[in-house]
């Protein structure tokens, strides 16, 4: 174990990866992913261990799994044992360890780390202390507001914005400081700041005062992102405030439309939003009011007009969500052939643009419909015209078709090539996690493959360019 493995893990998401890490967790082999960080210096394994030996109360385990890590000075490793120090009672301790010099403080990302320290060890006014300078960043004003959630510091956070908003206030119309004019970032970030100020007072229990800030500013008449007068529809939503919600419906359709649809499904009047979702579908036709409206058929159980809401934006170009919606309604509905059907009559642009896709499609309901030698047939034929293109999908057939053992040795051989993300997950699906984490390289197997394949295709690059090495001792020109 090395700084330089681990940073190439961190870049190229090499070892273990974090969705194997879960799923092995998931099976209860939590010895496993602590066999991994133990044995191959995998951070991914140890980070996950530790917080679920923390979970568990074993504090000592999980500290004894950072120390290799924090041995070779690994920030990561050292956040995580003060995290684990805090949740074990020792917090002045764990913050002296990692507290950040006068320096590391400019850094937006260490302070966003150490402030969730901070309010982990009871010191939340502190952590707000250290965000204010912050507050110019987008991001950093969000996790102000997320860290200081359930702390009672709503009162202060709620002075700091507010104290924020009015500097913004001021400074609109004067000239951004990247491109010398008036861009409208200003008031972007003055929008930010009010939804924070309305989100906070929401959670501090004033919700009339929440609703007026958003209310005050949408009559403002300026313009807005679609994200500003959605957020006041979900407001105004979560309020009641039915009638209000659907005066802004009308003036902003595309930002709080489906949000009333959705109000007045969930207070029982499920029947008006059926009409005024059909009524906006026959003045409008927007794949957005038929996915709403799917939804709403779904939820009552009406699988068949759900599909046959979404059938006119199967063939849009880039409509490809609703139908790969209306194919799992189909499949869920345990009617796979029936889906088939509704693929297989696809002859738009959606169909004409994604051939790839469609084919992809196709297989997967072929498995689920129990036609798997069907799917075979087609897919072995394919993968012998672009060898190694469908080598997943002729495994996944036969696994479903009862023939793992082919299916992993056919995964195996392409994992040779460097492809073996298909082969684990097939290994942890069938039971079988211990051989799936041994067909995982480890950091330093992978970061030297992946090196080596660098160094054999710029070396191929070079025998190409037929002027590779003319002129390199030549003096550069000067300009």
């Amino acid at each position: 174990m090395n700084i330089d493995d681990l940073l190439w893990q961190k870049r190229r998401h090499g070892g273990v990866y974090p969705r194997m890490v879960r799923s092995l967790l998931d099976l209860g082999r939590l010895d496993l992913v602590i066999r991994a960080a133990q044995e191959r210096g995998d951070w991914n394994c140890a980070e996950a261990a530790a917080r679920e030996l923390c979970a568990a109360g074993e504090f000592d385990r999980a500290l004894a799994l950072m120390d290799p890590f924090t041995d070779i000075g690994w920030r990561a490793a050292e956040w995580l044992t003060a995290e684990l120090m805090i949740r074990r009672g020792e917090g002045d301790e764990a913050l002296a360890m990692v507290r950040p010099d006068a320096a590391e403080q400019g850094d937006g990302h260490v302070s966003a780390r150490y402030a969730e320290l901070l309010v982990r060890a009871g010191r939340a006014d502190e952590a707000v202390d250290l965000l204010v300078p912050h507050l110019g960043e987008h991001w950093l004003r969000s996790h102000l507001v997320e860290v200081t959630e359930g702390q009672g510091r709503d009162d202060r956070v709620l002075d700091v914005l507010t104290q924020a908003a009015a500097r913004m206030e001021g400074t609109e119309g004067v000239p951004c400081a990247s491109c010398g004019q008036s861009c409208g970032a200003d008031r972007s970030e003055r929008w930010h700041v009010l939804l924070l100020i309305s989100r906070v007072l929401e959670r501090a229990g004033r919700t009339d005062e929440a609703v007026e800030v958003l209310r005050t500013e949408i009559a403002s008449g300026r313009r807005h992102p679609v994200n500003f007068p959605q957020y006041y529809a979900e407001l105004l939503a979560r309020q009641g405030l039915i009638e209000e919600l659907a005066a802004l419906a009308v003036s902003e359709r595309y930002s709080a439309f489906a949000v009333y649809a959705k109000a007045l499904e969930d207070a029982g009047r499920a029947g008006e939003a059926e009409s005024l979702l059909r009524e906006a579908i026959e003045a409008h036709d927007h794949p957005n009011d038929r996915a709403a409206l799917m939804r709403l058929l779904v939820g009552q159980g009406r699988v068949d007009e759900a599909v046959e809401t979404g059938r006119p934006t199967y063939d849009y170009y880039d409509c490809g969500n609703l139908l790969h919606w209306a194919l799992e309604l189909l499949v869920d509905d345990s009617r796979p052939d029936r889906a088939l059907e509704l693929l297989e009559g696809l002859t738009g642009a959606y169909a004409e643009g994604h051939p790839e896709s469609i084919l992809q499609l196709r297989f997967w309901l072929l498995g689920e419909a129990g036609r798997c030698a069907e799917g075979l047939t087609e897919a072995t034929a394919l993968n012998e015209r672009e060898p190694g293109e469908w080598d997943t999908v002729v495994a996944r057939l036969l696994e479903r078709d009862g023939r793992p053992e082919e299916a992993l040795a056919l995964l195996r051989a392409a994992a040779q090539q460097g492809v073996d993300f298909d082969l684990t997950e097939t290994l942890i699906r069938l039971g079988r996690p211990e051989e799936a984490l041994a067909a995982v390289p480890t950091i330093a197997e992978a970061r030297a493959a992946a090196e080596r394949r660098e160094r054999e295709l710029t070396e191929q690059g070079e025998q190409d360019d037929p002027w590779a090495g003319v002129g390199a001792t030549a003096q550069a020109p000067p300009f």
